[in-house]
């Protein structure tokens, strides 16, 4: 009965008096220690793993001083794990009415019976020509403009804005203002 209660309590987003005093430990140990949080510095880290600094420029660095930031992509790829085989709940996601009308206007039959709706996330979905389209050009994207921001949404929004750097507040309010345009003028084209 109890690790009934249990896995529906862990089964749920965590509410924030958990996760962002957690994510501020996490942030304050990182600023201690001179560390910073990002997914993409650990792409150019894989980069310069791989070897990319002998072609460019850019991935010439001691990648050794980099490992301990690829614990996060493992924490990530072992956390996504979890959370899908380990702390999926078979109930559907409760959604409002309107959300569950504004989704089944954009094409989403069931909205909120899955997690990752199955127009965008089935492998008939990603391998199609427009799947796989979106996927080239959106990593396109998102690469340029991560390396153009300087940063991902993560370093920006977590690391950035917590030491309180103004081009980070900058790229933060652009990333929001892209989401913005991306859902409400052009995914209703896409799909």
């Amino acid at each position: 009965m109890h690790q009934i209660k249990f896995m529906e309590y862990i089964s749920q987003p965590w509410p924030w008096y958990i996760s962002g005093p957690s994510i501020a430990i996490i942030m304050f140990l990182l600023l201690y220690f001179g560390r910073t949080f990002g997914m993409s510095s650990n792409l150019r880290t894989m980069c310069a793993i791989g070897g990319a600094g002998k072609r460019v420029e850019f991935f010439k660095f001691d990648w050794r001083n980099q490992l301990w930031n690829l614990v996060v992509v493992l924490g990530a790829v072992v956390g996504g794990f979890i959370a899908q085989y380990g702390l999926t709940s078979p109930e559907p996601i409760d959604l409002s009415a309107s959300t569950i009308s504004d989704l089944e206007a954009l094409g989403f039959n069931n909205a909120g019976a899955n997690l990752l709706p199955p127009e965008l996330f089935s492998w008939d979905a990603v391998l199609s020509f427009k799947g796989l389209a979106i996927l080239l050009i959106g990593g396109f994207l998102v690469g340029f403009g991560t390396r153009y921001a300087g940063g991902c949404t993560s370093g920006h929004a977590i690391t950035g804005l917590s030491s309180l750097q103004l081009p980070s507040l900058i790229a933060v309010i652009g990333f929001f203002v892209g989401g913005l345009i991306m859902i409400h003028l052009i995914f209703p084209i896409l799909f």
